[in-house]
């Protein structure tokens, strides 16, 4: 089976404890659950539906804190930005927009009727969305052509360990809504791709990309 990233050919292999087939591509290390291990938007509400995020609890608070203080001082200052799956919070916004930010939100299961599809933005943020995707590569060229030139694209999404044994006893696959794993080099892969600089990455579940005039 071939890469969604780069279009290599993969390698398989089986987790014993679910039976379930991964796909592993060795040229921009993205790994993928079998395809019909992908559930729909209904089946995935149920799950996100037990997610507690309070938004007046100070250790979410906290988490969304932390990917704000990487990411914002690798940034020149946007003024407009969209929170690009955030769930049915919109605590991620609230934060920016005390950041000074005119920050959007949208999400296409709580809040689908959002979207200006005509706005562009300065910086889009993405925190723990990735993961979800059928289509990430479709999906990151969208989110680039939302961008203005020279526009960020700030993304969350646990890097998996490279490796086929760590990644079977890793916690971040077992979740079923979580189909498609990444490190910072399937992002490194995706900018070269489209033309996108690469910013940074905090080695463990940030990075931060920076669309040029140049980009596809």
């Amino acid at each position: 089976m071939k890469c969604h990233i780069c279009n290599k050919i993969t390698e398989s292999f089986i987790d014993q404890k679910t039976n379930i087939p991964y796909y592993n591509c060795n040229n921009c290390e993205y790994i993928f659950k079998s395809p019909e291990c992908y559930q729909d938007f209904s089946v995935q509400k149920e799950r996100y539906n037990l997610h507690e995020n309070d938004e007046n609890d100070t250790g979410y608070q906290a988490y969304f804190q932390r990917f704000l203080d990487f990411i914002l001082p690798l940034l020149d200052k946007p003024k407009t930005a969209l929170d690009f799956g955030c769930g049915r919070s919109s605590l991620l916004a609230s934060l920016l927009i005390k950041e000074g930010i005119d920050c959007d939100y949208y999400d296409p299961i709580y809040h689908p009727d959002t979207l200006d599809e005509k706005k562009k933005y300065e910086l889009i943020v993405s925190t723990e969305v990735f993961e979800h995707l059928h289509q990430p590569r479709e999906v990151f060229e969208s989110l680039l052509d939302r961008l203005e030139e020279g526009g960020y694209l700030a993304l969350q999404t646990q890097f998996h360990p490279n490796d086929a044994e760590a990644f079977k006893k890793w916690y971040y696959h077992q979740d079923p809504t979580h189909i498609v794993f990444f490190t910072a080099k399937t992002f490194r892969v995706l900018c070269k791709e489209y033309g996108v600089e690469f910013i940074a990455d905090n080695g463990k579940n940030m990075v931060v990309l920076r669309k040029s005039s140049h980009s596809q």
